[in-house]
């Protein structure tokens, strides 16, 4: 696809003003495609702009449990993703009301216009998991392609980048606490993957260079236990906490308190079962190389880029402490 025919392509980004969306919407705008993203509050998509050029993209509004509002954001679209999703459900935002119904909303609505589909769903997506979350995402991945046979469904690890929920998030929880949990002894893995190589995968897909109707799983270059991800964020801010080893049953009884603190304290009894299972890329996808490497991406490791953003929670700022 040339840059020439992206200028009249217009893609749809649903949920675009979050974390992975504004690296995405840049990825596009690049890519000189016209994008339209769908929010709720578009009056708060306005940061969007500067990353495009005047007029390319252009914030409506849309609610992924309303299809009429799904539907008018999908209009004249050529391709369409849904990168909408919940980390805990408060009021009516359910995980079978976003994550199952709501990616079925924009595949049908796909399907109405004759667009391409690609869905953000999560590694751990599974339809039998007894977690709200994994269950909701698994489920979705089916809905959408029943709609959609040919939708691409993108599973990434943990993602990282200046505005993430985990690096951020426990950096803070550092500053604030003289300690850390290790849930479950800190022993589960995971697979951080960097926000703009998730960006830059899904708009390869926008471009058709991924296979139609597939499944990628995107991690990045390294694993590391929870509690080398611990013992990393302390180091990097400079600060020594202990790190207190917490069963699953203790931290599901915190978590059941946990869930309605303010962030970064934010602890639900979902994320504490998840907890059991690791979060890194199966062996399916890397022998079917539907992962970064095998679409030509080459990961960002965790240690190039989160010190960029972490270094203001250290007492010393951008500066490193002489005693470190």
């Amino acid at each position: 696809m040339t840059a020439h025919s992206n200028n009249e392509t217009l893609v749809t980004v649903y949920g675009g003003s979050g974390f992975l969306g504004r690296h995405l919407v840049r990825a596009l705008a690049k890519r000189d495609y016209r994008i339209r993203v769908a929010v709720r509050r578009p009056e708060l998509a306005f940061h969007l702009q500067p990353l495009g050029k005047v007029g390319q993209i252009h914030a409506v509004q849309a609610n992924i449990r309303d299809a009429r509002s799904v539907e008018a954001a999908a209009r004249d679209a050529s391709v369409l993703i849904n990168l909408v999703g919940i980390l805990q459900e408060s009021g009516r935002q359910r995980f079978d009301a976003v994550h199952s119904r709501g990616a079925e909303r924009v595949a049908l609505a796909a399907k109405a216009q004759g667009a391409r589909v690609i869905h953000v769903s999560a590694i751990g997506a599974d339809e039998n998991s007894n977690v709200g979350y994994a269950r909701s995402k698994g489920a979705a991945e089916r809905l959408v392609r029943e709609a959609q046979p040919g939708a691409i469904v993108m599973r990434p690890s943990i993602q990282f980048g200046p505005e993430d929920d985990f690096f951020n998030r426990f950096a803070a929880m550092a500053r604030m606490s003289p300690a850390l949990p290790l849930i479950g002894g800190g022993k589960t893995r995971f697979q951080p993957v960097f926000v703009g190589d998730v960006a830059a995968a899904i708009a390869d897909a926008v471009d058709g260079r991924l296979d139609a109707g597939a499944t990628y799983e995107l991690g990045g270059p390294n694993v590391y236990t929870f509690r080398e991800l611990m013992q990393y964020i302390l180091a990097t801010i400079e600060r020594r906490r202990l790190l207190l080893p917490l069963p699953f049953f203790a931290a599901g009884a915190a978590a059941r308190l946990l869930q309605f603190a303010p962030s970064p304290l934010t602890l639900t009894p979902g994320q504490v079962e998840m907890l059991r299972t690791d979060n890194v890329v199966s062996d399916a996808a890397i022998a079917e190389r539907r992962i970064l490497a095998g679409i030509g991406i080459s990961p960002e490791p965790v240690e190039a880029i989160v010190p960029s953003y972490l270094w203001r929670f250290r007492k010393t700022g951008q500066f490193k402490s002489h005693a470190a």
